[in-house]
Parts: structure tokens; sequence; C-alpha cells
């Protein structure tokens, strides 16, 4: 999978097909920044979740609520 392919706008989809999310952008190799939620906060998500690059979606290995919980507010290094 080439994080290259990972850019601005993309929707961020569950193993279930459902979004869940929006790239804001690529922070570092290896967290992807989210747009902010309803409540101004960014999240962020590690690469090693992608599964896919598919339709123009990002593709995550769990559930949308599953990836809801286990984000975080600041990339992981």
């Amino acid at each position: 999978m080439n994080t290259n392919q990972i850019i601005p706008e993309m929707p961020v989809v569950c193993s279930q097909g459902g979004q869940f999310a929006t790239v804001d952008h690529m922070e570092g190799s290896d967290s992807i920044k989210l747009k902010k939620d309803e409540q101004g906060q960014h999240h962020y998500i590690p690469t090693s979740w992608v599964t896919e690059i598919k339709d123009g979606k990002v593709v995550v290995d769990r559930p949308g609520d599953e990836a809801m919980q286990d984000w975080t507010e600041a990339p992981r290094h």
C-alpha cells in the first residue's frame, strides 16, 4: 500500500463500507490527520489501519465505531 496515494479530501471508510471521516492530510509517513469533527476536533489514525485505497477512498481494517474509539487527538510517534 502506497501512502503517497492518500490525499486531502479522500473519504475514510470502515471495514463495513461506511464513511466515518475525511482525510485532512498525511502527518509524517505513519499518521493520517482527519478533518475536524462536529466539535471542531481533529483526530489521527495510523496508516497501519489502512488495508487499501479503493475507488478514491481510504479503507481501514475495523468498523467505524471501533475506529472512532481508537483514534487519537495527536499523531502517534
